[in-house]
């Protein structure tokens, strides 16, 4: 009888946790529905007063939010590419080879995991100053694929460290070089830790915030995160736009998630296992 109790018990616990995760998420949904008088009302209410349905097709034919929804595009995409392509050799070459330095290169590696942007958004808008990159794609690019960077390596050397030697040994005797071996034999053994960099390294590249607001001056070049705080001002509090936006920009995310998400799964555990 125990037995058969405790998986309905770890189901239904599990349930409880979905519901209160999914909970916020739920209410902004509904708020999206709402006007919004509805939205500041008091005592608030579970299901809209009044239901209104055009909001999102105002936030769609707004011609800010296309250049937003662009913007967090091209910065996503352009720091993960950045990121994977410098994550795979770094993190191959220390997991298959000894050299002088590897520990303190690793250690190095690590350690920028210290530092949070906002600590350094000053730095980071003298630096970009300087170079001329103010309101620029690429200086969100290089800062969001510094920042992850690490998280990469990290998970990458764990996945290439795992593989047996003898892996490596049979493809150097059937004549398969460098490359050759890391691009149609390593890859393909990482790739659960491969998608978990990128689905990592796109979600914290697409919710960055900081410094996006201290880099970005043109309206049309902002980001989503930044973008919406034009919906909320001193002047105008346009709530139900807010939450039909953010609806939105959840959706790319949550089909990402949905395709990659048995490899996803797989790195996570796979990824910290020697």
């Amino acid at each position: 009888m125990t037995t058969v109790r405790r998986p309905r018990l770890v189901a239904f616990t599990a349930a409880v946790v979905a519901l209160v995760f999914l909970a916020p998420y739920l209410v902004m949904v509904l708020d999206s529905f709402r006007t919004s008088t509805d939205v500041k009302t008091t005592p608030p209410s579970f299901l809209p007063r009044v239901w209104q349905f055009d909001t999102y097709t105002t936030v769609l034919t707004d011609g800010r939010f296309p250049h937003w929804l662009l913007t967090s595009l091209i910065v996503s995409l352009g720091a993960t590419a950045v990121v994977i392509l410098v994550a795979i050799p770094a993190a191959f070459m220390t997991a298959r080879h000894r050299f002088p330095g590897r520990g303190v290169f690793l250690l190095v590696v690590l350690v920028t995991q210290m530092f949070a942007p906002t600590s350094l958004v000053v730095g980071l808008y003298r630096q970009f100053f300087e170079l001329n990159m103010i309101n620029t794609y690429g200086a969100l690019i290089i800062t969001n694929a510094a920042f992850n960077l690490a998280f990469a390596i990290w998970i990458l050397h764990g996945f290439f460290s795992s593989i047996p030697l003898e892996v490596e040994e049979a493809a150097a005797l059937d004549g398969v070089g460098r490359v050759g071996m890391l691009r149609r034999i390593m890859l393909p053994l990482t790739l659960p830790g491969l998608v978990t960099a990128v689905i990592f390294t796109f979600i914290a590249a697409w919710n960055e915030y900081v410094v996006a607001l201290t880099l970005m001056i043109d309206d049309d070049k902002k980001p989503l995160t930044v973008g919406f705080r034009s919906y909320v001002t001193g002047y105008e509090q346009n709530w139900d736009q807010l939450f039909a936006a953010s609806v939105i920009a959840v959706v790319p995310v949550v089909i990402l998630f949905a395709l990659i998400e048995k490899h996803l799964v797989g790195g996570l555990t796979a990824g910290s296992v020697k």
